[in-house]
């Protein structure tokens, strides 16, 4: 949980937790488990190069609100919108054009926002 509560932030990992039900609680502790607790804490990626790999991996599948999540996130641990901007770039290469156009339109709200 505290590898969760560093990449994505507090306020995001307390919705979480508060939305979770004895329906949805095994998915929230598979994902605590193996996505916090396996992958992100291996010392092969850096948290930067893994954020970067998320992004993509957002963009390619069109999971929009984790993508935003993902950018939110980012940008309060360290990301540039420039960082996201390359990692956007980059994208539309390999994930299509319109997938592209909409991860920027999605990180550019959230920039301004975080700017203001």
């Amino acid at each position: 949980m505290a590898v969760r509560r560093v990449v994505l932030g507090d306020a995001q990992v307390d919705r979480a937790i508060a939305r979770t039900t004895e329906f949805t609680s095994v998915s929230q502790d598979f994902i605590t488990r193996y996505a916090w607790g396996e992958v992100w804490t291996r010392p092969g990626l850096s948290r930067t190069t893994r954020r970067c790999m998320t992004l993509t991996a957002m963009i390619a599948n069109g999971h929009h609100e984790e993508l935003a999540m993902h950018i939110r996130a980012g940008l309060q641990d360290g990301l540039t919108p420039v960082d996201i901007q390359e990692v956007l770039l980059q994208s539309a290469i390999y994930c299509g054009v319109p997938a592209a156009n909409t991860a920027f339109s999605i990180a550019n709200k959230i920039i301004q926002e975080y700017d203001n």
